[in-house]
């Protein structure tokens, strides 16, 4: 690289003790050197904060940020006022990256001059691994991410993944109180940028963990999600009324992936289930019609259509056969 700016590295962290280390040595092996890394501990009970501690002190590169909790979207918040790289990326801490995480998204961003630099993750479970690696880097602009993000083709609304110019982050925050923040604020990063690249290597590990927020049992805060993607979408068909089918899409599966929430708690309540089923029987049809929307969305759709008690047991078998 011509250049060598800094980059912050934002980690919030919380009760994750069991992964932290490895979400921690992955950064700190990251083949780009020029870092800060802000590890907030956001009121952790556990080993966490000594953990944080020992980092520190130990790799001047690390920097702790102690707090009473104010949840994931308070501690990135917190992370980016800290912030004092050019560019900025989050990971989170029971996640970990592969060595060219860094170097990989900041040399594109600054090779084709973009604003977000992107890449593709591994779903890291304890029966498999899977990849989403299609081998295709684009340059896309505003209106082609949101669509390819509303689609999930190659694109998706999670924070991590990319790496910012820190200038986005000038008016622009994550939502605290809420659950399902990055789909309340990536596509205003998105939207606030001029080009963004999307390298498709899976360079980021997400890891499923059954205490996780978006396998533990349902609560009316998972709601949040059909929140944030009303509020998402409500604006992208405003400024950009030619992705009208492709919000239709994204806000149905909002409340399609809600009612599978739904399927792992015995005491979720009736009501919610009834809105939910409603409002996907009403709205599918034409979701179904468009030729963008994924395959798999089609068939949970028609399996709504037979009712609660079949769709969740086509979603068991779907299940079961996807980790195979």
């Amino acid at each position: 690289m011509d250049t060598n700016p800094l980059v912050s590295v934002v980690i919030p962290v919380f009760k994750v003790e069991q992964y932290l280390v490895k979400c921690l040595d992955s950064v700190a092996a990251q083949s780009y050197r020029m870092l800060e890394v802000i590890l907030v501990d956001d009121g952790s009970p556990d080993s966490c904060p000594a953990i944080c501690d020992r980092y520190a002190a130990s790799d001047s590169r690390f920097i702790v940020i102690h707090q009473e909790n104010k949840g994931l979207s308070g501690a990135r918040n917190i992370g980016i006022d800290r912030a004092s790289g050019e560019y900025i990326t989050f990971i989170d801490s029971d996640d970990y990256v592969e060595p060219q995480y860094v170097e990989v998204m900041l040399r594109n961003l600054l090779d084709h001059k973009c604003d977000i630099s992107c890449v593709k993750h591994t779903v890291v479970s304890e029966k498999q691994n899977l990849e989403a690696w299609t081998g295709k880097s684009y340059v896309l602009t505003p209106e082609k991410a949101l669509e390819m993000m509303l689609y999930h083709d190659d694109m998706d609304v999670s924070a991590w993944g990319k790496l910012y110019r820190r200038s986005l982050f000038d008016t622009i925050r994550f939502p605290e109180g809420r659950l399902f923040e990055d789909a309340a604020t990536t596509y205003k990063l998105i939207d606030a940028s001029e080009r963004i690249f999307l390298d498709s290597r899976p360079l980021y590990n997400y890891v499923i963990r059954t205490t996780s927020i978006t396998t533990e049992s349902f609560s009316q805060k998972k709601l949040d999600l059909i929140t944030s993607t009303k509020e998402m979408t409500d604006y992208v068909r405003i400024h950009y009324p030619g992705l009208e089918k492709a919000c239709d899409r994204r806000l149905l599966y909002a409340y399609l992936s809600t009612l599978v929430q739904t399927l792992h708690s015995a005491d979720t309540d009736k009501q919610t289930v009834k809105m939910l089923m409603s409002y996907i029987k009403d709205n599918r049809r034409s979701v179904m019609q468009d030729p963008q929307t994924p395959g798999r969305d089609k068939a949970a759709l028609f399996c709504v259509g037979f009712g609660y008690t079949f769709f969740r047991l086509a979603w068991s078998l779907y299940s079961r056969l996807r980790v195979k």
